[in-house]
């Protein structure tokens, strides 16, 4: 009786890595499938892009559509300015010029807007500095070309207020009600104490405590010339409408 149960015990052993065997078998087989899969269609990726590389360099959205076929395969060709990607489209060098564009606009207009500028006026001052037989270029590249600059820690990102996309170029950390405020300011361009307090239920030192953080950070600026006193969010003035 003892041996007839050591030898079920050893039969369902020898099942079970039969089993294990078999299904460690098929994961493979699954897994050099998908990666045959995956370099087919990075084949046909880089022939795509050989046959429409002028469209690539010269259309945003075209160039927003390839590189979302890109992502899916997991091919970043805009990381790197060296490489295949690199050499057949140009796009890390001209990711990498875009960088250095946004940053100089970004400093040089930080003493005015505290290192806050909206994404629609800084696409007016690259139109401007690139000058009109430069390539077109979308808000994606935009985004694209500051996260690059986000990975370096250099406090460049894209926050949203609202319906507005602005770039920040200074680090700091925006709270819920930094932002629920400079929200409330985005259709005038200006908030009071009173209004503020009013349109949000809060507590008007609730208000003032983030609108003096506003005006220590050089986002915003007071007019003292009015009763009562306005609070200017400075970057939603754009200088190019």
């Amino acid at each position: 009786m003892r041996k007839r149960g050591i030898q079920g015990l050893t039969h369902q052993h020898a099942v079970k890595s039969q089993l294990e065997r078999v299904g460690n078998e098929l994961n493979q087989q699954q897994l050099e499938q998908l990666k045959g899969q995956l370099a087919l269609f990075k084949q046909n990726l880089e022939q795509f892009s050989i046959k429409y590389k002028n469209e690539i360099r010269s259309n945003p959205q075209f160039r927003a559509h390839f590189q979302n076929m890109c992502a899916s395969i997991g091919v970043d060709p805009l990381a790197s300015n060296k490489g295949f990607w690199a050499e057949l489209l140009g796009v890390g060098d001209f990711y990498y010029e875009l960088a250095v564009q946004i940053a100089e606009i970004c400093l040089a207009t930080r003493e005015r807007n505290g290192g806050l500028i909206d994404l629609q006026d800084l696409k007016g001052h690259l139109s401007k500095m690139r000058g009109s037989k430069a390539q077109k270029i979308s808000d994606e590249d935009i985004a694209q070309a500051v996260k690059s600059m986000a990975t370096l820690g250099s406090g460049f990102e894209i926050v949203k207020f609202g319906s507005r996309k602005m770039v920040q170029s200074q680090p700091r950390e925006l709270n819920t009600d930094y932002e629920t405020v400079m929200t409330v300011a985005q259709d005038t361009g200006y908030v009071t104490v009173a209004g503020a307090a009013a349109s949000l239920s809060w507590d008007v030192d609730r208000v003032e405590q983030v609108l003096t953080r506003l005006l220590q950070d050089g986002v915003c600026w007071t007019d003292q010339q009015v009763h009562p006193p306005q609070f200017w969010v400075a970057s939603f003035f754009s200088e190019f409408p």
